[in-house]
């Protein structure tokens, strides 16, 4: 056998991946589907356009390919983190949409939490923020809000996953997760690395709707023979930040990555014991071998790339996304520009669900081309502040920033990353590295690689972005920065609040 095959289930679109032994891209598929918004602040997803575009596009990188199912070792899976689906257990049909992890409707939910002291105990357990981008309070809302929902959950009738434990029970009739996607529950304890009763408890949610925790890499059960024509074992699990850590080969201390896709995700490699953030970080699971788990420090950014999306679509300034980089150099800079892309809120350190997107700095003189850079800029001021957290917390120094996702291919936002961090900014030969996280996994499982050694070995830099900035122009930059976010906090938040 000669590939593995990496299913990569994201916000916006499915991929699937063939990667051969030198973890070399043989071949994609990739298919958009469909987004709903049904009011400000709601995202969500039918649950059965997940699985068509993924299904699909695992059939078509086979076919596209001419390569035979007997061929592939092992299926890695990857996902889009936090989204929230319930489905009937006898049927398999979703109970109502996913609710996306960009949704907002439950913000409310977590201030009442906070007002009632809560919000230190469920950072203890989980090492997570109390905020409505974690599944616990979507799926509290669901219960609550689809009629009849309460009742069949506590009947025992409805199962509740991530994307993962979605898509492995359509392949397998499986339901289970691993730890890196429990993790994001806020149901979970990273300590005892079991679902927490207490918790569960506190969100209502009956223990009956959980999937059962399994490591990231081993083998879960086989995809039925109906859907590729022939079985093939599910044999790597990973929510896609922490698949994209594996892929990147942060596999000791301190090392980091930081994944430039819709949202952007770095993630700092923090040993094998959980641990304390005290600069509103987020203490993660990365992943189980065997019976050994390897823990991540993480900050997330909402809006990465998912801001350049809204030039093309919300101001039409751009054709495509790729159009981005060309129009922010037809000028020298953003003219003071400044955009804070606080669509859905603002993620770490600030986790403020009632900011809003701003710009400020505009003149007369400000064209389409100065908010194109400014939105570019904003993808990295955005990371910058998460290293600098990072850096207090972990109290080791950094010295390189592994850089992968769609927008890591743009230059210009690698250098300004590189110039406001301070450190190198690598970007690797293999840009898809969440898939390949995932097919990392998959194939440790099935002995297709030998060792996290023998991954280590194939990761190899593209290019190096050195930091050319002063630290004082840095600093001096930085400051500015947090005056705009200043002007972006709190904007939506309700007349009591």
């Amino acid at each position: 056998m000669r590939y593995i095959l990496a299913l990569d289930q994201g916000t916006t679109s499915s991929r699937a991946i063939l990667f051969d032994r030198q973890g070399q891209v043989v071949r994609i598929a990739q298919q958009e589907y469909p987004q709903h918004f049904p009011q400000p602040g709601w995202v969500e997803h039918d649950p059965l356009d997940i699985w068509n575009s993924q299904l699909a596009c695992a059939r078509r990188v086979l076919a596209d390919s001419g390569i035979d199912a007997a061929e592939v070792a092992a299926i890695g899976i990857t996902n889009q983190r936090e989204t929230t689906v319930v489905w009937d257990r006898r049927t398999g049909e979703p109970l109502c949409h996913a609710i996306v992890w960009q949704d907002r409707r439950t913000a409310e939910l977590c201030d009442d939490l906070r007002a009632a002291g809560k919000a230190l105990l469920i950072q203890r357990k989980t090492g997570l923020e109390l905020d409505a981008y974690f599944s616990a309070t979507k799926l509290q809302w669901l219960l609550t809000h689809v009629p009849g929902a309460r009742t069949r959950a506590e009947r025992g009738e409805l199962a509740f996953g991530t994307v993962d434990s979605w898509l492995t029970y359509k392949l397998t009739g499986r339901h289970v997760t691993d730890a890196s996607n429990a993790a994001r529950t806020m149901l979970f304890n990273i300590n005892s690395l079991r679902w927490d009763p207490e918790l569960l408890s506190l969100f209502g949610v009956p223990a009956s709707m959980l999937p059962e925790v399994v490591p990231s890499s081993g083998i879960v059960a086989d995809a039925d023979a109906a859907w590729f024509g022939r079985a093939i074992p599910i044999a790597g699990i990973a929510g896609d930040q922490q698949a994209a850590t594996f892929g990147q080969a942060c596999h000791r201390r301190g090392m980091v990555k930081n994944t430039y896709g819709t949202g952007c995700f770095m993630l700092m490699h923090a040993g094998d014991t959980p641990p304390q953030s005290y600069n509103r970080l987020l203490a993660t699971v990365g992943w189980t071998v065997g019976n050994h788990t390897d823990y991540l420090l993480e900050g997330s950014v909402f809006m990465g790339g998912a801001t350049v999306q809204w030039l093309r679509d919300g101001l039409g300034i751009i054709k495509q996304s790729a159009d981005v980089e060309a129009l922010a150099l037809s000028v020298p800079d953003s003219g003071g520009v400044m955009l804070v892309p606080a669509f859905v809120g603002l993620g770490a350190p600030h986790w403020d669900a009632y900011a809003r997107g701003t710009i400020v700095g505009m003149t007369r003189g400000t064209t389409a081309a100065h908010i194109a850079r400014a939105a570019v800029e904003a993808i990295a001021y955005q990371s910058a502040e998460l290293l600098a957290a990072m850096q207090k917390d972990a109290d080791c120094a950094v010295h390189e920033v592994r850089a992968d996702g769609g927008a890591a291919r743009n230059d210009l936002l690698m250098q300004f990353q590189a110039d406001l961090l301070g450190v190198p900014v690598v970007r690797p030969q293999v840009t898809e590295t969440t898939a390949l996280g995932a097919a990392y996994l998959a194939g440790l499982a099935v002995g297709f690689w030998s060792s996290r050694d023998e991954i280590a070995a194939q990761w190899k830099s593209e290019r190096r972005f050195e930091p050319q900035l002063p630290a004082a122009r840095r600093d001096e930059m930085m400051a500015r920065w947090s005056r705009a976010v200043a002007h972006a906090r709190a904007w939506a938040a309700p007349e009591h609040h």
